[in-house]
């Protein structure tokens, strides 16, 4: 059960997360060269926005990150694959952690990113998914607005391919930060 405490709790962590992106991405927009060569090569993508948007009775403020190595990559025919691993929480105490992949296409300042990742799910006060194993297939659209930080928006749907007795599946869109290192 959702409380007002709980959602201006909620309201509270979006705000500093906001805030944070704003500090992390615009303070360390001056490093210089020498200092990038000697930062590994990793980039964090810093999210936030509502899980499962279409069911009014299950819909939820989360929040998350997600982790890639640029170092580890393969170019194939599909594009430059590269491995994530992330997670998230929502208003609810749901809480969802993944492992996969992304593909990534830069086209100028603009970026696609598709992803695939299969993940373990807790429900914990909020919606019942109908198995711990759920997929997360995603697509982001971003924006390079400096040399190491992106700006972008991001839709995934949960489900667990009728691994369980029901499989309602869940659809979420965020707004996303991310920060090369």
């Amino acid at each position: 059960m959702i409380t007002k405490y709980m959602l201006k709790y909620m309201k509270l962590l979006n705000k500093f997360l906001f805030h944070t992106i704003l500090i992390v991405g615009f303070g360390s927009v001056g490093f210089t060269e020498e200092a990038k060569l000697q930062l590994p090569n990793t980039e964090m993508n810093f999210f936030s926005g509502m899980f499962d948007f279409s069911d009014q009775k299950q819909r939820a403020v989360l929040v998350g990150f997600q982790h890639q190595n640029e170092e580890l990559y393969r170019e194939t025919f599909l594009g430059t694959l590269s491995p994530i691993t992330g997670g998230f929480v929502t208003e609810n105490q749901a809480i969802y952690a993944y492992t996969g992949v992304e593909w990534n296409f830069d086209v100028g300042p603009f970026n696609l990113t598709p992803s695939f990742a299969p993940g373990l799910y807790g429900e914990g006060d909020g919606k019942d998914l109908g198995h711990i194993l759920e997929f997360k297939s995603e697509v982001q659209a971003s924006f390079n607005f400096s040399e190491s930080s992106k700006l972008g928006f991001s839709y995934n749907h949960l489900s667990n391919a009728s691994l369980g007795d029901k499989n309602p599946g869940a659809n979420s869109y965020m707004f996303n930060f991310l920060k090369t290192f």
